[in-house]
């Protein structure tokens, strides 16, 4: 058994959908793929940076619970649909951005008049909809970035007294979900594979977001473990390693076979035996050119040598 905690590496990665991956992790030290999986999958579900609508005002409402007329949807509603516009955001300010809709019809996150800084990752979402001619929708949307869950109580670029406080979800990840196999390295047939499947809002390729969740928790782990390092090695480097360290030594056996043993006829065997070549070593040792000078040693006999060598693939 290895004395080393050893490293995995990242041997695939399946682009499901332009949202949706799956990584496949390994080798793994027996258990490490439920501990690992877990402590990733809990990173990207809270910990990666988003953007979201934390505060609002639409023109003629004063408060959450006040009807707005010639608009189908009630204002809790319209605070629902708000929390499922998805953005990029390109900046660390808070940016605010107007929507207005003035025609009857659905208002939809297309409505919204984006800058420089932010992009609208799913213009075809639903808010609300005008459902009575002459009456137009009209506000302000506050949009800012950060990580994981934030409440209305800590909601800090409230505006003015008519902007609307809403809770936000930063995570621009959705669903995370992974499972451990079981996998071999050479004669270790107890090491684990990881498999786990990241599907993002699509503001953040689900790549990214994986290698932003591995950071944070590199970036945990490193201020507790202090001046101490652990000596990792790659158990795939090794096994490679091990395969050409035996394919070398199957090839040297080889070339250890006796001249005896080629199965050549009778003629071209004494012929290389009493030019002293013993092995197959010697006689892979000698050009075309000094097979054809030895002794007793004709055309037939370099043809035969030529299809022998061949046939061993040297």
């Amino acid at each position: 058994m290895s004395k080393h905690i050893n490293t995995p590496t990242i041997t695939s990665v399946t682009d499901e959908d332009s949202n949706v991956s799956t990584f496949v992790v390994e080798p793994m030290h027996a258990g490490y793929g439920m501990t690992l999986g877990n402590s990733i999958r809990r990173v990207l579900l809270s910990s990666i940076s988003g953007a979201a609508i934390t505060s609002f005002r639409i023109e003629g409402v004063t408060h959450e619970f006040t009807a707005i007329d010639g608009i189908k949807e009630d204002m809790v509603d319209i605070m629902q649909n708000l929390k499922g516009v998805r953005f990029k955001v390109y900046s660390e300010e808070p940016q605010t951005l107007a929507i207005e809709k003035k025609s009857k019809g659905e208002i939809t996150a297309a409505d919204i008049k984006t800058n420089s800084e932010v992009e609208i990752v799913n213009p075809d979402h639903y808010i609300a909809t005008i459902d009575k001619s002459g009456v137009s929708f009209k506000g302000e949307l506050v949009i800012e970035t950060g990580r994981g869950y934030q409440t209305i109580d800590n909601t800090s670029h409230k505006k003015s007294s008519d902007f609307i406080s809403l809770d936000a979800i930063f995570s621009p990840v959705l669903r995370v979900r992974y499972k451990v196999e079981n996998t071999r390295v050479g004669q270790m047939t107890d090491l684990d594979k990881l498999i786990i499947t990241v599907q993002t809002d699509g503001s953040i390729e689900p790549r990214d977001a994986f290698e932003e969740a591995n950071a944070i928790l590199i970036n945990q782990y490193e201020a507790l473990a202090g001046k101490t390092r652990v000596e990792a090695l790659s158990m795939l480097a090794d096994a490679q390693a091990e395969t050409l360290t035996n394919a070398e030594e199957d090839e040297k056996d080889s070339l250890t076979t006796s001249i005896e043993d080629l199965n050549f006829s009778a003629r071209t065997t004494n012929a290389l035996i009493n030019n002293d070549i013993q092995n197959l070593k010697d006689l892979f040792s000698l050009t075309d050119a000094e097979l054809k000078d030895l002794k007793g040693f004709g055309s037939k006999a370099l043809d035969e040598v030529r299809e022998k060598l061949a046939e061993l693939e040297l």
